[in-house]
């Protein structure tokens, strides 16, 4: 090499990574550079500085100011067997890592989970909620996610992030034999049993699950509906704290209308109207009716403009009524 040669190349002697959100690698750009013997390397705090040897690593820095020579490269200059004749300056593959918290990232279910249900049968689920991880093995985060690559970021591995969520959701919500409603009541202990279950497949990156939680569970909307009106039913099945309900309720509307305390009373009377009406309608058949048929279903008629029954259920008891009369 002739002494022009030399003067044109050019050499590094401060290392330094100031990163941006969101980067988790960088690969310090060497193309026809080589590190001074004696250069200055600058690792910040929640970074580690790694050099790489044959693409393998060698040595690693933690933060702090650290100067390069043989004493602070015991593997790379073992490596490279400068102990017998030190060359400077000196090639190596050098990147950083930041093992801050990636905090705010967002996890959803893009098909609805299949969960069989011991109390309502098979059940689609869908699930979002939000998770945090960072860099926690450098090694293997290096080896199957940097590999030759100038640069890491978030965006670059979310995807597979989330595909392993995805995964991890189907065998322990739909594996698990938890009825869903059990699952919506306890989010936090399902939030904690996912992050355990989910963190040896983070693992595998060289990352670490630091928080996951499971913000929503949702069935169908028609599923839903269906649960919302057998609520209803099983609240409507004791009729006697219904008409209860149903005369209190009167009662504090009635209080705050003009009509005062005959409002009062017009009202709780509504409301036992009411409940007594649903309890010969909608209860078990009787023995022998306690009212006329045809007085039954005049009251069956203003609960049902009153919204309190549907058609198909008044349509029912009146065709049952008129069955009874001979």
């Amino acid at each position: 090499m002739g002494i022009l040669d030399f003067l044109s190349k050019q050499f590094v002697d401060i290392i330094d990574w100031v990163e941006e959100p969101g980067q988790l690698g960088w690969r310090v750009p060497m193309a026809d550079r080589e590190i001074q013997n004696g250069a200055q390397l600058t690792v910040r705090e929640g970074q580690i500085a790694a050099f790489f040897n044959e693409g393998r690593i060698a040595d690693m820095f933690g933060p702090g100011l650290h100067r390069l020579d043989t004493s602070t490269l015991p593997l790379l200059t073992a490596l490279e067997h400068w102990d017998k004749g030190f060359k400077s300056p000196f090639k190596s593959d050098v990147c950083f890592f930041s093992e801050k918290e990636q905090i705010g990232l967002k996890w959803g279910t893009a098909q609805p989970i299949t969960l069989r249900d011991p109390e309502l049968g098979p059940l689609r689920v869908r699930a979002f909620g939000s998770y945090s991880f960072r860099i926690r093995d450098v090694a293997p985060f290096a080896a199957r996610i940097m590999g030759t690559l100038g640069e890491v970021r978030v965006a670059d591995i979310e995807p597979q992030l989330r595909a392993a969520i995805q995964t991890g959701l189907a065998t322990g919500v739909a594996g698990g034999g938890t009825p869903f409603l059990d699952l919506a009541a306890s989010q936090t202990a399902l939030s904690e049993a996912l992050r355990a279950a989910l963190a040896p497949a983070f693992a595998l990156w060289g990352l670490s699950l630091e928080t996951f939680f499971v913000e929503s569970l949702s069935l169908p909307e028609e599923v839903q509906k269906h649960l919302d009106k057998a609520s209803s039913m099983r609240v409507l099945g004791d009729l006697d704290r219904y008409a209860k309900f149903q005369a209190a309720e009167a009662i504090e509307i009635a209080a705050g209308q003009s009509g005062g305390t005959a409002a009062i009373g017009a009202g709780a009377a509504a409301g036992l109207a009411i409940g007594q009406a649903m309890t010969g309608a909608l209860g078990s058949t009787p023995a022998a009716p306690a009212e006329d048929p045809f007085a039954l279903i005049e009251k069956l008629h203003k609960l049902l403009e009153m919204g309190a029954l549907t058609q198909a259920e008044f349509d029912t008891k009146k065709a049952e009524l008129l069955g009874r009369i001979r």
